[in-house]
């Protein structure tokens, strides 16, 4: 309850307590009258309307991820220094939990980009196994789309293919992950920090 309360304005609260007190007197309110309790839940976590992952895994752990807007949270900024952007998607595929984060060192905002050199990480959430390219040797991306988002100075949405010629090591480990084509497409945040 205490979550609640912090978003919602007092006039809110009042007005909900009003209506169940009316309510209980056989008084009640049009249902139109009501306030709303709660926002509206977001509609896609930062993936934009059209987001989507798309590869297979083989390895340590293998099979297909399809994952579409509503499966999927996603987060795009810029790296530190402004080199470049980094981009995350995470969802679920069977029982695990899956983060996976593509850098682009080389990215310019609101620009398309082909062999972009980049750095990959695969993490297992919750078991504390993650899995990354030591540079920009074994993968790359094409990013074939950056549009600006409407009413947005700073977000674009963003589309692209990563291509991978040798697996991803385990850090502190000694088993790897394979992914050989990864397709996206998210919302990327220039303004973020």
């Amino acid at each position: 309850m205490q979550g609640i309360r912090e978003n919602v304005p007092s006039s809110t609260l009042i007005a909900a307590v009003a209506s169940a007190w009316l309510a209980a007197c056989g008084d009640t309110p049009e249902p139109a009258a009501l306030p709303a309790l709660l926002p509206p839940p977001p509609e896609t976590r930062g993936c934009g309307e059209q987001g989507y992952l798309r590869t297979s895994f083989y390895g340590e752990f293998s099979g297909p991820i399809d994952w579409s807007a509503g499966d999927i949270d996603c987060a795009g900024m810029p790296r530190p220094n402004g080199e470049g952007a980094r981009l995350r998607f995470a969802g679920k595929s069977g029982d695990l939990a899956i983060a996976i984060i593509i850098a682009m060192p080389g990215l310019e905002r609101a620009s398309t980009a082909r062999e972009l050199g980049s750095n990959v990480t695969v993490i297992e959430e919750g078991s504390g196994r993650f899995f990354s390219t030591s540079g920009l040797e074994s993968c790359w991306t094409d990013v074939t789309g950056q549009q600006g988002i409407e009413d947005s100075e700073n977000v674009y949405f963003i589309a692209g293919t990563l291509y991978c010629i040798a697996p991803l090591a385990e850090v502190n480990g000694d088993s790897s992950v394979t992914l050989r084509e990864l397709h996206f497409g998210g919302l990327l945040d220039w303004g973020a920090r």
